[in-house]
């Protein structure tokens, strides 16, 4: 397919692709033309959706429009984001997005062997259940109905699932530090950020060079405060926007730094002595845990740089 579009497009030697979602349903086609040597673009689908409506057709979808459309706001819109081939930052995103997933599932399987086991046995199984304690205690379980088989059955396999699921975890920690190591980020000697934490935040960040201040950085991880004054009144608003994966990593690292004595836990406790609510010291620190990531990435990126000039 796409040695028949550049052979269609050498028509054009001066030419530039959009390519509506790069980084989704168009990431194959957009990988496929970088690594042929073209430039790409790629155009946010609700800009597509925007300049659709501007045509003729009352908005209607088809692949002619979806192209005139993409096309337009390819050469109207200035900052579009420029496609290059997937790095090693890709690689950390897949696996900090891989362990999301395995950890949702394991939760998952926890909950259904939970409800499984308070009908087989009188108080239920403790809150903190894992795979060896779950054997144990169906071992004692004697079901007498043919339901209570059924669930015993049902809930072996699940312990199966939470063993399974726990090794796979821990084949995707030893990943993410492989990775992490082999990226040269100094980020993990940040006192609450693991290797896992790393990962997730090296891979979502992508190139640092791309936010130009450690206050653009901060409203991409939505860590930034959203001003919402009103005549004399100053007063700032919890923000929901920005890279929620970005944001639940230095969540994570905060509630980590709050727990343990340093400058994290200081911080927080002079923000709940300056009358801030619990929730409001935590974003706090987030905010200042947003501001030294991107100093320690910058000064990675520019330490690695140097290392590939000398």
């Amino acid at each position: 397919m796409v040695s028949q579009l550049l052979q269609w497009a050498s028509a054009w030697p001066e030419r530039i692709w959009a390519v509506e979602g790069a980084t989704g349903l168009g990431l194959l086609l957009a990988q496929q033309l970088v690594n042929a040597g073209e430039a790409v673009v790629d155009v946010p689908a609700t800009l597509a959706a925007r300049a659709r409506l501007l045509h003729t057709g009352h908005g209607r979808k088809t692949d002619a429009l979806d192209a005139v459309s993409v096309a337009t706001v390819a050469m109207h819109s200035r900052g579009l984001h420029q496609v290059t081939r997937e790095d090693h930052a890709t690689l950390l995103r897949l696996l900090a997005d891989r362990r999301d997933e395995l950890t949702q599932e394991r939760r998952r399987a926890v909950n259904r062997l939970h409800r499984l086991l308070r009908d087989l046995c009188a108080g239920g199984a403790p809150t903190e259940l894992g795979a060896e304690d779950a054997a144990a205690l169906l071992t004692t379980i004697r079901p007498v109905t043919a339901v209570e088989q059924e669930r015993k059955g049902m809930a072996r396999a699940l312990v199966a699932d939470v063993r399974r699921l726990d090794r796979d975890l821990r084949i995707n920690r030893k990943r993410c530090a492989e990775a992490v190591a082999a990226s040269g980020s100094t980020l993990p000697q940040i006192f609450g950020i693991s290797d896992v934490l790393a990962a997730k935040i090296l891979g979502h960040t992508g190139d640092i060079t791309r936010f130009a201040t450690a206050q653009h950085y901060a409203s991409y991880t939505g860590t930034a405060p959203v001003e919402a004054s009103s005549g004399d009144i100053r007063r700032h608003r919890l923000c929901r926007a920005g890279n929620r994966s970005l944001n639940n990593a230095l969540h994570l690292a905060a509630r980590v730094q709050v727990m343990h004595p340093g400058l994290g836990q200081e911080h927080y406790r002079r923000k709940v002595a300056e009358h801030k609510s619990s929730r409001e010291a935590l974003r706090s620190l987030k905010r200042q845990l947003a501001k030294v990531v991107y100093r320690v990435l910058r000064a990675d990126h520019d330490r690695l740089v140097a290392q590939r000039l000398t």
